[in-house]
């Protein structure tokens, strides 16, 4: 289960854009600044629960990953990259600003162990399994 922050009003930033310069140039906050959530993929083996979370276009040192009461906490921030003056943009669909996920993890998880790397835009973490609870095929003797 995850839990997601919504936003009722998010379309709503999104209006002057979409209005084509209606509403005018003067807005006190770019568009570019709203809040967004990176999508995520969880799955699992036997012996761990990995996440990967699209984060294209960050740098690691913007990105904080943590594990608490059985919480797996992803946060950050990407900023927007002014490589023009925004009125020379025609259209601005990459979201920026901050973004905060959370995931319950099973209890089988084993905290001292947590990997988390960040590569090509992708944020992988593996969350191994505690041994105990890993499956362990049982012989049948045969009488």
């Amino acid at each position: 289960m995850s839990l997601i922050k919504w936003d009722p009003f998010r379309e709503f930033n999104t209006l002057p854009l979409r209005f084509g310069g209606f509403f005018g140039k003067d807005l006190d906050t770019p568009i570019s600044t709203t809040a967004w959530n990176p999508s995520v993929d969880i799955f699992e083996n036997d012996n761990e629960v990995i996440v990967k979370a699209e984060l294209p276009g960050m740098n690691a040192k913007d990105i904080e990953v943590r594990l608490e009461n059985n919480v797996l906490l992803l946060k950050g921030e990407r900023h927007f990259e002014k490589e023009a003056k925004e009125e020379n943009y025609h259209r601005i669909e990459r979201e920026y600003g901050t973004f905060s996920r959370s995931f319950a993890t099973p209890n089988l998880v084993n905290a001292e162990k947590v990997i988390a790397e960040y590569k090509d835009g992708v944020l992988k973490i593996v969350l191994p399994k505690k041994e105990e609870i890993k499956p362990k095929p049982i012989k049948i003797a045969a009488a």
